[in-house]
This record gives C-alpha cells, structure tokens and sequence, in this order.
C-alpha cells in the first residue's frame, strides 16, 4: 500500500501530516487565495466571490465576514491548531459539531474527512460530500481520489486526480496520488510519468521516491528502484511502506549477503517497534489442549495467489478441527469473489481492515482473543507488518504470502518445509523456523475448467518453453540463461506472460534485451494477463516451463504443473530461490532441478529432446500433483493445525514455567 499524499485543505498557511501508512502533508488556510475556488461553493474564484465582500479600506489580505453557510476564521483557526497538534479525535468532534451548523460547507466536510482520515477510518462518505459542496476544488477532488483508492474503486480515483489536475495542472499531490492509482492499475509507465514529474516539481517528496521505486521494481529496473526507496527513506526513516518495498526488491537480486538482508530486515522490525505499544499481559488462558482462536491477517484474501493456496486448506482444516479451533480474518482489501466467500464461510469473523490503524486493529485482535496471529504477506503489497510490532496475540507467525524474513522481532516462527528451507539457512530469519513435515504450500485446484491438451510440440514440431512469472524476476543472469537454451534447441520459442507486457515499450524492452544475446524478436512471444481461465488455458501452448532465479516461482509453477507443464528449475540457497526446490520434490520430479546454469541448460536441451516423454509426463502431471502432498489438502490442514497447537503449546509451557 502506497503512503497516500494528502492534498490540501485550506485554512491558514500551517502545515501538519496526515498518513496512510506514513507522513504525507496536509495544508489548512484560514482564507483562500485568491485565485483559488471560494468556500462558499459558489464556483467562482474567491477574489470574484467573497473576497469583494471585505469592508472599504480593509487590508486586501484580511479575510472576508463569512457567509452565513460557512464557519467564523476565529472557528476554523481553532480546526487548524487541533491538526496542528495532531489531535484527530477532537479535531473530528469540532468539525462535526461545525457541521450542526454549517451542514453545506464544503470546507467542514473536507476537515472531518481528514480527521477520519488521520484515525485510519473511513473518510470516503465526507469527502463525498465536501466534492458536492466543492465541485472545482482541486484539492477536494485529489482527497475524494484517495479515499476511492481505498475502498478498491481505482477507476473513479483515477477521474477524481485527473479532474484535480486539470483545476489545477501544478498541483503536486495529485500527481503523486495519481501515479499511485496507475500503478494499481498495472499501467507502470503512466504512473512513472506522473512520480517522475511530481520530482521535477518537487525533487524531496518522499511519496513520490517511494511510489517511483515500487513502479520501477514492478518494472524490472531494480538498481533505479533501490536508489528510489533508499532516497524515500533518507527523508523519512519511519516510511514503513517503502522499507518493506526495498525489502522486497533483495530477493530478486543475486549477490545480495544474507547476513546483510538479515540485519536491514531488523532495521525494518526496529523501526516498527519504536512506534508500537505493546500490551500488558494476556488474558488468554494457558491451557495447550483448548480450543484456539487463529488471526489470519493479509490483504490477499480472495483471487490471489495467497488466496488460492490458502482457500483449500482452510476449508480441509475446519473440517477436520471441528470446535478445537476457530478462524477470525483481518482482510486488508476488500474481494468479492468465490474465493473470499469461501474463506468467509470457514471463519468465526471477518473484520475489514483498511481503515483500522496499526493501534485500532491491534487493539481489535486483543479484544477477539486470538491465540496464534499469522501474517500472510511478509513485505508484500498492503502488509499490515507494523500491527504485529504491538504484539496484540500470545504466539506470533508468519507463512506463506512471503519468502524471506521480516525482521520483526514480535513475530516468533515462520513456517517452512525442509526442502525449501535447509536447516543451514535458518540463522538468516529473525523468526525461528517451525518445519513443516512435507511442503509449505498446499494448492486448491482451480474452479475453472481447463484441460491440459496434447503437447503442443508434437504438432507444432518445435518446442516452446515459457513463463509466466512477473518480469522483475528476469534479471540479466536469467536471459542469458534462457537465450542459451533457445540457442541450444534448435527452432524453439520463449512464451513469456506478464501483466507488464501490455505495455508496447516494456515488449520492445524485451526484445532488444534478447536481441543483445543474438535472440531474434520471432522467437518470442509476448502476452499481457488475462482472466485465470484463458490465462490457465495458455499453458496448452507450453511444452516446458523455465523457472527464473534467484527469485523462483510459486504460483505460477504449480500452475503449470496443474495444466501439465513440468518446470525446470535452478536450486538456490535462500528460501526464495528453492520454492521451485520445494515444489517439484514433492511432486517427485527431482530430475527437473538444475545445480547451476550449465546444468540447468543442459537439462533444458535433454527434456526437449525427447518429446515422447514429454508427452507421457503431461498426461499424468495433474493426477500426480492432485495425488502429492501438494494437492492433499487434508493432509496438509493436519500438519498446520498440529503447527499450530504446537507453536501454542510451547507458550503455555513457558507461561507455566513463570518468569526466568
């Protein structure tokens, strides 16, 4: 989740901070200025409308007597010193109290959706209001488009920032809010185009770096993007949401120290407690053999990777489990999908997050009671990492939506497999490794209807190798990598799948980066995303998968093992590069892991090469994954819930054991 940038409400010259997940600025001015829309809500600028209303021989610079609509200076000065001292809950009180009064200003409506908006609360109702009073603010307008990004409506957010810009084509946190919305959109090099030109108007906007640095990493541009972060957080330590995007981004690189990683990681977790308050003792009953309560936090509940790996284990685990445990979500983005609704009916409580803070929802997960609190995003998009910080359960862990260490301290375990994990690796995890005794992912087939299909190279007489996975993996190791294997297999093609691939000038990226290696642009082929159906159906024209590295894949490879495709992959030493390790050791096709890139080439030619096994391998792949630990929902709900009572019995045994 971006830091949204506020926009402006006038009332003063006074500056103060309002945050999404960090700082952004916020101005309130007593009195408009000149050129700007009035407050009235008349249409006009104010030096046409209420300004002309200041008594003969006034100061041009005193404010105007009010209208009878609107609030005394005196009354929006008091609005301003409580913003100032960041006072949001009698800010709000004020404002709506004003409102009793003055229900049509558009200023008071634009007041009391900030100070929702600094509580973590719902400000889109307020904003709304203030647009209809305001119609040709642009600030309004920007403040409206943030509150619509919110509530997932990105196409409406997208209007309201272009509107702002086009009442006020300078206007600097529009152009960052707007990138923010683009870049939701998947339309990365719009929303470049928009942090690039917020810089240029401003060159030490926080947001901005950090909004740039993301784009650029979902890009592929992974040295601009660390400088973009790292620049986000040499102005703002505390930028939770670009520290965890710069975590992010190591795992694609190669050569990054472990040992480093570890203790920037740290970094991450120390920042997030300075912030934290953590609770007094807990009120949970230490008993190892009662009925547990389990928090599931993550923005990801519903049609999403970490929704599909998740949907059939949970539903296998409430099957089994009965009334030993009880399930309560904190969904951080809101999905309306068959699977959400399939996690919803397996939980006791579905609580909607985005407009909880870190203090509300921590304060939320105490009041439920939870026993074991699991994150499932790591560092990923819209994590909710700092609520863990206030230590709000008993027994904290993380697993599965991420493939590295958190660096938070709060967080006890991190659940892992040893296949994926070796034991040597462990000491790089702020977490204690908890094993699970097989595999750390378990897949739910997909509801869509797709066959696997004949191997495509039987027909085509060539081989067409392919992958899905998103492009900032295909770092230069990977495409020399892959230009070998073309170069090796005579007449074989690269089908490559990418949201980003919908751009024309990321395809020509492509192009000339396998141009450079000698790999002609008719070898290619290039695809932007789809729905999952055709994007499943896709696979039908992939004989074998290539997996990139370091940063392997998850999704995407049992994907293709769903639809029949076996992956080739290269065994790492960290957790993200042995996810492809992992998989196809349970799946039992030890012989498609590579040692290294010689090998992982070699193999590639000697798997193409012999297309009757191919074939053979395709038409059973599906039955063989579905029969495997991987596709064993059941089987793998009771190696989490055993994890799970066991995670918990080791506090209770502590808490028997007393202090010491």
């Amino acid at each position: 989740m971006p830091s949204w940038c506020w926009t402006k409400i006038r009332c003063g010259g006074a500056f103060g901070c309002l945050c999404r997940l960090g700082p952004a600025v916020l101005l309130l001015r007593v009195t408009p200025g000149r050129n700007d829309p009035c407050t009235c809500g008349s249409g006009k600028k104010y030096k046409k409308c209420c300004a002309g209303a200041a008594p003969a021989g006034a100061s041009a610079a005193a404010p105007a007597a009010p209208p009878a609509s609107e609030p005394s200076p005196a009354e929006r000065q008091q609005l301003v010193a409580l913003f100032q001292a960041g006072q949001a809950a009698p800010l709000e009180s004020r404002a709506r109290a004003l409102l009793t009064r003055h229900p049509e200003s558009g200023f008071l409506w634009n007041v009391l959706g900030a100070a929702l908006g600094m509580q973590e609360r719902d400000s889109l109702g307020a904003f709304q209001k203030a647009a209809r009073c305001l119609p040709q603010d642009a600030d309004v307008q920007s403040n409206l488009g943030i509150a619509l990004a919110k509530h997932g409506r990105y196409a409406e957010a997208e209007d309201c920032q272009r509107r702002a810009l086009a009442k006020k084509p300078s206007h600097l946190g529009a152009e960052v809010n707007l990138g923010h919305v683009l870049d939701f959109l998947g339309r990365h090099a719009e929303a470049e185009a928009c942090y690039r030109q917020a810089l240029r108007r401003q060159p030490n906007v926080p947001e901005a770096h950090g909004g740039l640095g993301g784009t650029l990493l979902k890009l592929g541009r992974l040295a601009e993007a660390e400088n973009h972060l790292r620049r986000a957080l040499e102005l703002r330590p505390d930028f939770a949401a670009a520290h965890s995007s710069l975590l992010f981004l190591h795992n694609f690189l190669p050569d990054r120290d472990p040992a480093a990683m570890l203790a920037e990681a740290r970094g991450f977790g120390a920042q997030v407690a300075r912030r934290a308050r953590p609770f007094p003792a807990y009120g949970n009953v230490p008993d190892p053999e009662r009925r547990l309560r389990i928090g599931l936090v993550s923005p990801d509940l519903g049609a999403h990777p970490v929704g599909y790996f998740l949907v059939g284990v949970l539903s296998a685990a409430v099957a089994q489990a009965g009334a030993s445990f009880e399930f309560f979500a904190y969904a951080q983005r809101a999905y309306q999908d068959p699977v959400s609704e399939a996690l919803r009916q397996c939980c006791r409580s579905w609580c909607a997050t985005p407009d909880l803070g870190d203090a509300a929802l921590a304060q939320r997960i105490r009041d439920d009671g939870i026993d074991v609190l699991l994150d499932l995003a790591g560092h990923t998009a819209e994590n909710r990492l700092p609520v863990f910080a206030w230590r709000p359960a008993p027994v904290q862990a993380t697993w599965l939506g991420y493939f590295a260490t958190t660096g938070v301290a709060e967080i006890d375990f991190l659940l892992a497999d040893p296949w994926s994990l070796p034991e040597a690796e462990a000491g790089h995890f702020s977490e204690r490794i908890w094993y699970l005794p097989e595999t750390r992912l378990c897949f739910a087939p997909p509801t869509q209807d797709v066959p696997v299909g004949e191997l495509p190279a039987l027909a085509a007489g060539q081989c067409t190798f392919g992958c899905f996975n998103n492009l900032a993996k295909m770092q230069p190791q990977v495409v020399a990598t892959w230009a070998r294997v073309l170069a090796a297999v005579p007449g074989s093609r690269l089908f490559l799948k990418a949201p980003s691939l919908g751009d024309a000038a990321v395809r020509r990226e492509v192009v000339g980066r396998f141009a450079a290696h000698g790999i002609d642009a008719a070898r290619l082929i290039l695809e932007s995303a789809e729905a999952r159906d055709r994007y499943l159906a896709a696979y039908q024209r992939v004989d074998i998968a290539l997996d990139p590295f370091p940063f392997t894949g998850a999704t995407t490879s049992v994907e293709a093992l769903w639809m029949g495709v076996p992956v080739l992959t290269l065994a790492g030493a960290r957790l993200v590069g042995r996810q492809g390790v992992g998989l196809l050791q349970n799946v039992g096709l030890p012989e498609w892991i590579a040692a290294d890139s010689d090998d992982y080439v070699a193999r590639a030619v000697r798997h193409a090469a012999d297309l009757e096994r191919l074939a053979e391998l395709r038409r059973g792949l599906r039955a063989r994954l579905l029969a495997s630990p991987l596709g064993n929902a059941p089987r793998f709900a009771g190696h989490w819930l055993a994890a799970l009572r066991g995670m918990w019995g080791e506090w209770c045994r502590k808490q028997a054991a007393g202090p010491g």
